[in-house]
């Protein structure tokens, strides 16, 4: 029995999301190198063995660390921090580490301090704005891959953009269209450089764009990570549809105010996070409420969202007719705005036959 916030994971349909990217990986001729960083979990890994994958992309040293002990072809995608240079040395001693530049700094520190040789990419900014260099910063790609000839230790082997703008899209045509001029932008690059660097790989990756995107020619690897479990801003996107949706919060109810149509849940700030979207018709929300089913869960409640969260308090707008069918002690499933954030608070997962899947914990 569930006594307080659960993470709930739908294995079938997490599964199924899997096997859905590798396929269409294997459809567009691309390296499926998923990133982890949404389950952060051995267990959910392995089965993305089971559907062929062989590496992977994390967001962290740490996180690199825990999936070192079952996976050996390892992407750090967040520009390497040199203060981590010990952990960086562990790993590359353990496993195939391939880390992302942006900085001469970095580079030339790594070089002389590395003890282990390294794979890097240079990140490069598609559109998202958020890191790398500009894809027509020739400039300072050159003075990168100037700095890494004839060293031992960093080996240049591609560039990479994450087109994180596809996130402010709303529906597939939106999303392609953001996709088509991100993926331009890398191939440009890849296909300028290519002469000098034969084996360059171009890896691109955003979760709306691998989705539903039917153009990867060029792209030579994608590292799509939400798609596992997908959430709300997902659906909004046009990225999947509410069944896809692999994972809900189950929340007791503490409260029912009859007189704001309202209901109180322990489920706050520190389970869902604080991520939020903007509903056309509601306003600010954080969650849907979802319909229980025999196999968890598939339609949400019409009209029923959280309309605010404390830290540990949801508040629940619930349509007046439908008051009637909450009372308090029961629960109710809130399917999350951002299921990556979700899943890294509540640090470990039930399925729905009552199993627990652990996680990284730090």
């Amino acid at each position: 029995m569930i006594s307080k916030p659960t993470l709930l994971l739908d294995e079938t349909k997490c599964k199924a999301n899997i096997t859905f990217m590798a396929k269409r990986a294997t459809r567009f001729n691309v390296e499926l190198r998923p990133h982890f960083k949404t389950h952060q979990s051995l267990e959910v890994g392995r089965w993305f063995k089971d559907a062929g994958v062989t590496k992977i992309t994390v967001s962290s040293l740490d996180m690199a660390s825990y999936f070192a002990e079952e996976w050996n072809d390892i992407t750090v995608a967040f520009p390497v921090n040199i203060l981590e240079i010990d952990t960086i040395n562990d790993l590359a001693s353990k496993v195939t580490l391939n880390v992302l530049i942006e900085s001469e700094t970095s580079l030339e520190f790594l070089k002389t301090h590395l003890k282990h040789p390294v794979n890097f990419y240079i990140k490069i900014n598609i559109g998202n704005n958020r890191a790398g260099l500009l894809h027509f910063d020739t400039e300072g790609i050159d003075a990168l891959l100037e700095a890494s000839k004839n060293s031992d230790k960093v080996h240049f082997i591609g560039f990479l953009g994450h087109a994180g703008q596809t996130y402010k899209c709303r529906s597939k045509a939106d999303i392609i269209a953001v996709h088509e001029e991100a993926k331009k932008k890398l191939i440009s690059l890849k296909n300028q450089y290519k002469a000098s660097y034969p084996n360059i790989i171009a890896s691109y990756g955003d979760t709306p764009s691998c989705s539903v995107a039917e153009n990867f020619e060029g792209i030579d690897e994608i590292r799509p990570g939400n798609f596992v479990f997908y959430d709300m801003v997902q659906v909004q996107i046009g990225s999947c549809d509410v069944s896809n949706i692999a994972v809900a919060l189950e929340c007791p109810i503490v409260g029912i105010h009859p007189k704001q149509n309202e209901v109180v849940i322990y489920g706050g700030g520190i389970h869902l996070s604080k991520d939020r979207m903007i509903d056309d018709t509601f306003g600010t929300i954080y969650g849907n409420v979802a319909q229980k089913s025999d196999n968890g869960w598939n339609e949400l409640i019409a009209n029923t969202y959280v309309r605010a969260i404390s830290q540990e308090h949801g508040v629940v707008k619930v349509p007046e007719n439908d008051l009637q069918h909450y009372k308090v002690g029961d629960t109710l499933l809130v399917l999350p705005v951002h299921s990556c954030m979700t899943a890294d608070l509540m640090k470990k997962y039930q399925t729905l036959d009552g199993k627990t899947i652990s996680m990284l914990t730090y």
